[in-house]
């Protein structure tokens, strides 16, 4: 996939995850469906998180440490942290593009379980999955508050 492309692609991941949680305040960081599982706050701290977890893996090799991922997550109760978080792990995913060329980015992925052999390029497609399902986690989240998400992909 071409360069901007991919841009394009990291774009619109970013402008929908964003348009579709709007509507979550600081006040609901701590929100969570049930005992156990991720707040709203970390929903969009682990989205960052998996951000960094992919540019990493196209680096060099990626961390299976899930059980310290999972720790790191657990520590974020703020949505204004976590959303802090978002923008500078997309922040370091354009500047991941940028400073690449088309070649590099071409370049076989480390091999190993995850994405082994593929294209780093494709790290891109697999952040534009991973925060879509996130930030539909989030619209529940937002629905059990009683409140209504925008849609993605326009006001």
């Amino acid at each position: 996939m071409p360069k901007q492309e991919l841009s394009t692609l990291l774009a619109n991941s970013e402008e929908f995850f964003e348009r579709s949680t709007r509507c979550l305040s600081e006040s609901d960081s701590d929100f969570t469906p049930a005992p156990g599982m991720f707040t709203a706050a970390q929903q969009v701290a682990h989205a960052a998180q998996t951000i960094e977890w992919f540019l990493q893996g196209a680096t060099t090799q990626f961390d299976l440490d899930f059980a310290k991922h999972d720790r790191e997550i657990r520590e974020v109760h703020s949505m204004a942290t976590a959303r802090q978080k978002l923008a500078k792990a997309y922040a370091e995913a354009r500047q991941f593009i940028e400073s690449r060329t088309e070649g590099e980015l071409m370049e076989a992925l480390p091999p190993g379980p995850v994405m082994g052999g593929a294209p780093k390029a494709a790290v891109f497609s697999a952040i534009a999955e991973h925060t879509a399902h996130h930030r539909g986690a989030l619209t529940v989240y937002s629905r059990l508050m009683g409140k209504t998400p925008l849609m993605p992909y326009g006001e």
